[in-house]
C-alpha cells in the first residue's frame, strides 16, 4: 500500500484531520525541508506521534517530546520456550519484584555508570540540579505504555492463542526512555525557550499549540542538543541495565541485540541537504539499519531491517514505533478520581479482568498494566506494517509470553 500525498507531505496509513493539521503546523512554523507521517500516527502534544520533521536551522524540544530518547531494546537469548513455558507466572512476578516500575521510583540498587562523568552535566548548568534524581532513577522503567516483555519467536502468521514451539528462541524486550531526567530536561528547555526559568513549573500547554523551535546556532539550541544527547545516553544505559537484570533472572545470556530510540533528533542528510530530523514516535530505519517495533500485549512484535526504496526516502528513512492507539487512555480506563485517599480510575470501556483472563488462556502472563494498555486500544501491528512494507524486511516475529508493566493505579503525567 503506497503512501499518499497530503498537502505536500507523504502520509502512510489513514489519519484524522486533526493529526494531519498538526503535521502541517509543525512544518509551516519551521519552514521544514520535509515532513512525513507514519502509519501508527495520532494526535500528540504540538507534534503528532508518528510525525517526522526535517528542519535545516531549528531544533524542536516539543517535537522530541517529554520522554527524550524513549525507545526499545530487544535481545535474543540462549533459552528456548520449552525451558520457561511452565515458569511464566513466576518469571513475570520476579521481574515485577526486581525491576522498579512506576513514576518517581528509585532503583533499590544504586547504579554507577560512566555517563555521570560526562562533561555535559557541567557544561549545561541546569542539568546539575537533576543529576541526583537521574542517578536514583537509572535502571527504572516508569509507567504508561512502558514495559518489560518476555517473548518467543514464532512464524509470521502467528495469532494470539496459537501454540508456540518448545524450541522457539526466547527474547527479552523493554520499552522506556530517560525517565524523570528527560521529562525535567524537556520541561526546563521549553521554559527557557518561553523566557521562564528552567525550574519553573511545567508550562501549561494545549495539544494544538505551535511547536517550540530553537535556532540550532543559538546558545540555547546548542545547550538543548547537548542535553538531549546526554538523555539519549541515559536512556540507553537504563535499558541496558534492565535487560541485564532480566537476563540474570532467566539465567540466560544475549546472542543478538537491537536497540533504538524513537523520540529523538538526529543530524542527517537527505537529498543532498543536511539538517535536523525530529522523530516523535517514529523509528529511524536507514538501509541495513535494524529496529524493534512492539505491538500490544496481545499481538506480535517484530525486528526489522531497513531497505532502500523510494518510499523509504519519502519517509525520511523512518517507520512506525508501534501499533498506534485507536482509543484514548480515558476512553479505555476511565477518568482519574480520588477514592479513600488514592487515585483510581472508573468508567472506562475496557473490562481489564476479562482481558487478563483472555490473555492467560492464550498463554500470556500479565503482571501490572491497566485497561489503557489492553490489546483493543491499539491497531493490529501487521495492519500498520503493511503501509510500510516496501521499506523494510521483517527478520523476526515475536509473540508475548510475559508482559510486565507498572501497577494499574500508577498515574502517568508524562506527555509522550
Amino acid at each position: 500500500m503506497p503512501f499518499t500525498m497530503w498537502d505536500r507531505f507523504p502520509v502512510f496509513g489513514r489519519h484524522d484531520e486533526a493529526t494531519l493539521a498538526q503535521l502541517r503546523r509543525c512544518a509551516d512554523a519551521g519552514r521544514a525541508l520535509g515532513a512525513a507521517l507514519m502509519a501508527d500516527g495520532h494526535k500528540g502534544y504540538s507534534q503528532p506521534i508518528g510525525g517526522v520533521l526535517f528542519y535545516e536551522r531549528f531544533i524542536s524540544p516539543s517535537g522530541v517530546g517529554y520522554d527524550i530518547a524513549c525507545g526499545n531494546k530487544a535481545v535474543r537469548t540462549d533459552l528456548v520456550y520449552g525451558e520457561i513455558r511452565r515458569d511464566r507466572e513466576r518469571i513475570a512476578a520476579e521481574i515485577h519484584r526486581r525491576v522498579a516500575f512506576g513514576l518517581g521510583r528509585k532503583n533499590a540498587e544504586r547504579v554507577d555508570h560512566e555517563l555521570f562523568d560526562d562533561p555535559t552535566w557541567r557544561d549545561v548548568p541546569p542539568l546539575m540540579s537533576l543529576k541526583s534524581m537521574a542517578r536514583d532513577q537509572l535502571g527504572t522503567v516508569g509507567a504508561g505504555n512502558h514495559y518489560v516483555d518476555i517473548m518467543a519467536e514464532v512464524p509470521e502468521d502467528w495469532r494470539l492463542g496459537d501454540p508456540i514451539a518448545d524450541g522457539a528462541p526466547v527474547w527479552v524486550a523493554v520499552h522506556f526512555g530517560s525517565r524523570g531526567f528527560g521529562h525535567r530536561t524537556a520541561s526546563g528547555f521549553l521554559n527557557l525557550a518561553a523566557g521562564r526559568p528552567f525550574d519553573a513549573g511545567a508550562p501549561g500547554e494545549s495539544m494544538d499549540q505551535p511547536p517550540t523551535l530553537i535556532p540550532v546556532g543559538s546558545e540555547l539550541g546548542q545547550a538543548y542538543i547537548a542535553a538531549m544527547r546526554l538523555a539519549g545516553r541515559y536512556a540507553y544505559a537504563g535499558r541496558d541495565y534492565v535487560v541485564d537484570q532480566v537476563l540474570r533472572i532467566l539465567g540466560a545470556r544475549a546472542t543478538f541485540t537491537v536497540h533504538n530510540h524513537h523520540n529523538f533528533a538526529w543530524y542527517e542528510e537527505h537529498r543532498g541537504v543536511k539538517g535536523w530530523v525530529i522523530r516523535k514516535g517514529a523509528t529511524p530505519l536507514f538501509p541495513g539499519q535494524l529496529g524493534f517495533i512492539g505491538g500490544s500485549m496481545g499481538d506480535v512484535a517484530v525486528v526489522v531491517e531497513g531497505v532502500d526504496h523510494e518510499e523509504s526516502q519519502a519517509a525520511l528513512y523512518s517507520t512506525v514505533h508501534g501499533a498506534g492507539r485507536v482509543m484514548s487512555r480515558t476512553q479505555a480506563a476511565g477518568k482519574w478520581r480520588r477514592q479513600g485517599g488514592r487515585r483510581v480510575r472508573a468508567g472506562g470501556a475496557v473490562d481489564m479482568d476479562a482481558v487478563r483472563r483472555r490473555l492467560a488462556g492464550a498463554g500470556v502472563a500479565v503482571c501490572g498494566a491497566d485497561a489503557d494498555e489492553a490489546p483493543q486500544v491499539y491497531r493490529p501491528l501487521r495492519e500498520v506494517l503493511a503501509f510500510h512494507a516496501p521499506t523494510m524486511k521483517i527478520l523476526h516475529v515475536l509473540a508475548p509470553v510475559c508482559v510486565v508493566m507498572a501497577a494499574a493505579d500508577e498515574y502517568d503525567p508524562y506527555k509522550d
